[in-house]
């Protein structure tokens, strides 16, 4: 491992008015979330990757620099300071999002509030210091009547204790990919395509203000702004024919056994498509070739006479990828690592990665016996807690290693709920069942850790760490930045979700509280499963077996064959969201294959402006001006309702 330069030349980016700025605007993007994705579910701006908030705030602070360049003696924000804004106000608002804050809240209200398939049964057995058990507390957050303030004495507590555990998950996560980080830049050469846009916005490697003067971004921004305003406008003019975003496939395939096929969707996702394209071929290939495989192993299973509507258990599929794939990060890293701790041995300085190898160590071990006593403290018995999170880590690492290589930009692109799941199906419900009453009532308040997106937090993370190095930032300055937005976002999430709520009501909101419909299930197996208990369920094992098989017999082919077409991150990324992304993936390839076959990597780098452009465009048009002209008008949801999840 080569020892960590000196930080010389560094800038620190995280100044008072950088801090400042990004606070207040974290602020303001806080107010957002909360009409946006809260009152009037008009746009998830939370999920999508940049956050959208984080977009807006760069974008922001571009358009200031232009007048304090004008103005004399007015110091313009520097480059670093750019990126610690946006790294802060990106950060603080995924925290806010639906996938997180909003997950969390349901979880931990929803058992005292509905009564349906035994609950009340789990109640007693639920911690009172992560939970609100006042039933008329509960009773007006679901209903918002009477009107009044909200009982804030009840929920700092749980507030504090939740904070808590964020701020040590963030604190191991950030540690686990501060291990692997420089393995995968400096050693293996991984290109980071999500930095390529903030880099490129704030300078990129032409000079400041030469990703703004090129022509082919423009032309690619107007495309996805013309697509994206004339669904607008559809949205306030029905009359008029928009483009739409997707185009159901399925009544092509109503005969069986093709009928399996259905329902397969072809959606139109100009994010995936100009980010996409800085993805490699291999993977872009493999994302809608594994696809069609899936769906033509489904009809090969009906006309063999499997039962219809089972296979191809893709999550399951997913989860056994997701778990060769972190063996294989750690066995091909374990030279690298080797080096680390000798250098943490050594004291070394710290590198991009904001903090030495002896605090890297520290935190991945010290941040996971915390989050460990944590969820055993709470009620979860110790074996299970320490298997439950040991798979949370190996999927967010394996995804902090997608957003490395691939640069997907999906927040959810990870078998969701199967980190508990596989559990569940693989050993049975007894053993979890017979462990500890209260196990099964608080690891379903942990559900947010399965089936919401705090886990991929890693993507951020090293994503962060590569801009530091690129943009030649103080990166401990950067790790103090993030830190305090996990904590600002937390506590900005908690007050704009609770006031709303209990104002209105979590029920009486368009579109209700997000995670109900996880909740409530949850909770109700876990009053059920002690007296009817469930047995492994080997359909879904050998799925998780074979999906395991495949990847790591993918990479042996990568060793073997250079250059061979398939990786094993695709068939990963298709496990976990195969119906969302085949088809922006197959004309994202298409393009970039015919682009290298006939102009070769001079016409690839030329064309690269205008795919940036493209997706830049639909995050402008269709996040930041629709997202804010939803959060008023309200049609946003019923005309034009935009995802980026």
């Amino acid at each position: 491992m080569k020892r960590a330069p000196e930080r010389t030349g560094l800038h620190p980016g995280l100044t008072w008015r950088s801090l400042l700025v990004a606070v207040g605007l974290t602020v303001l993007a806080g107010l957002w979330v909360r009409q946006s994705e809260i009152v009037s579910l008009s746009t998830q701006i939370t999920e999508s990757i940049p956050a959208i908030p984080g977009l807006a705030a760069l974008a922001l602070l571009l358009l200031v620099n232009v007048f304090l360049r004008r103005l004399p003696g007015a110091p313009a924000f520097s480059r670093a300071e750019l990126a610690v804004v946006f790294v802060f106000v990106t950060i603080s608002s995924t925290v806010m999002g639906i996938g997180v804050m909003q997950f969390l809240l349901t979880l931990i209200t929803a058992p005292f509030y509905f009564t349906g398939g035994g609950i009340p049964k789990v109640r007693p057995l639920l911690p009172k210091w992560l939970t609100v058990q006042d039933p008329e507390a509960i009773r007006r957050f679901y209903e918002g009547s009477p009107p009044g303030p909200v009982p804030w004495h009840l929920w700092w507590k749980p507030g504090l204790c939740w904070l808590g555990f964020f701020l040590a998950l963030w604190w191991t996560m950030y540690c686990l990919m501060a291990l692997f980080y420089r393995a995968w830049a400096e050693e293996e050469r991984l290109s980071f395509p999500l930095v390529s846009l903030p880099i490129e916005m704030t300078g990129g490697e032409s000079g400041t203000g030469a990703f703004f003067r090129n022509k082919l971004m423009w032309l690619g921004f107007s495309l996805a702004a013309v697509y994206n305003l004339v669904n607008i406008a559809h949205a306030f003019a029905p009359s008029l024919p928009p483009f739409g975003k997707d185009a159901d496939m399925s009544p092509l395939f109503t005969t069986p056994p093709w009928s399996e096929i259905a329902p397969i969707m072809f959606h139109f996702r100009p994010e995936l498509i100009g980010l996409g394209f800085l993805v490699s071929t291999e993977i872009s290939l493999t994302v809608w070739v594994s696809f069609v495989a899936m769906k033509l192993g489904s009809v090969f299973g009906v006309a063999m006479g499997y039962q219809p509507g089972r296979l191809p258990y893709a999550q399951e599929q997913g989860i056994g990828a997701y778990l060769v794939l972190a063996a294989m990060l750690v066995w091909l890293t374990r030279r690298h690592l080797r080096a680390a701790w000798q250098a943490a041995l050594r004291g070394d300085h710290a590198g991009p990665e904001g903090i030495r190898f002896r605090w890297a160590f520290v935190g991945l071990f010290g941040g996971f016996l915390a989050v460990w006593g944590f969820a055993t403290a709470a009620g979860i018995a110790w074996w299970v807690s320490l298997a439950y999170l040991a798979i949370v880590l190996a999927v967010a690492l394996v995804y902090g290693r997608l957003r490395a290589e691939a640069g997907v930009p999906l927040v959810w692109l990870f078998p969701f709920y199967m980190q508990k799941t596989a559990l569940l199906y693989t050993l049975g419900s007894q053993p979890f069942a017979a462990s500890s009453p209260t196990t099964l009532p608080t690891w379903s308040l942990f559900t947010f850790l399965a089936r919401g997106y705090f886990p991929a937090m890693t993507g951020y993370q090293v994503e962060g760490m590569e801009l530091a190095r690129q943009a030649k930032i103080d990166a401990r300055k950067l790790v103090l930045a993030a830190c305090l937005a996990v904590g600002l976002g937390f506590v900005l999430g908690w007050y704009n979700h609770l006031v709303p709520y209990y104002l209105h009501g979590a029920q009486q909101l368009r579109g209700g509280i997000w995670g109900e419909w996880i909740a409530v299930p949850e909770y109700q197996q876990a009053a059920s499963l002690p007296g009817n208990p469930r047995m492994p369920t080997y359909p879904r094992i050998w799925a998780t077996c074979f999906g395991g098989i495949i990847v790591f017999a993918l990479w042996l082919l990568r060793l073997r064959f250079a250059g061979f077409w398939f990786h094993p991150l695709g068939y990963a990324m298709t496990c976990s969201y195969g119906d969302l992304i085949w088809g922006s993936f197959l004309i994202v390839w298409l393009i970039k294959a015919l682009i290298l076959r006939y102009g070769g990597m001079p016409l690839y780098r030329k064309a690269v402006p205008f795919f940036l452009g493209f997706a830049l465009g639909h995050f402008a048009i269709a996040g930041i001006l629709w997202g804010l002209t939803g959060t008023l008008s309200g049609a946003a949801e019923q005309g034009y309702p935009v995802f980026f999840g």
